[in-house]
């Protein structure tokens, strides 16, 4: 079964960037059978889609968080990634990456967490 493995660092400071990166174990992440996605949690809330690559590179985001997110991947190294821009506090979550399965999101990593403080 494919696993997914998130990392990164765990604190940014205000106004900088959060970068994350999200390793497959096996596979190919550019089949047309799978999605990958960035999905985030803040303390005492649900979970929040941020945006997803498809198989082809195109890319998906959730528009409130638009302007500021950017998903990538280097397909060699089985690794999608998640840029945050302008980080505020409220951007304090765990952090996970999934793959999608024809809308389901049947594989999970296990959640990063990362804090936005000065």
């Amino acid at each position: 079964q494919v696993q997914l493995q998130e990392s990164g660092p765990g604190m940014v400071k205000p106004s900088q960037t959060l970068s994350l990166t999200c390793t497959v174990s096996s596979g190919s992440i550019t089949t047309t059978d799978y999605a990958w996605t960035w999905i985030r949690q803040p303390p005492g809330k649900g979970l929040e889609w941020m945006g997803a690559i498809a198989y082809d590179g195109s890319t998906y985001y959730n528009p409130s968080l638009k302007s500021r997110t950017s998903i990538s991947r280097e397909a060699s190294k089985r690794q999608f990634s998640l840029q945050l821009f302008s980080v505020t506090p409220e951007d304090t979550a765990v952090y996970y990456c999934a793959r999608i399965d024809f809308f389901d999101f049947d594989s999970w990593g296990q959640g990063t967490q990362v804090t936005v403080s000065s």
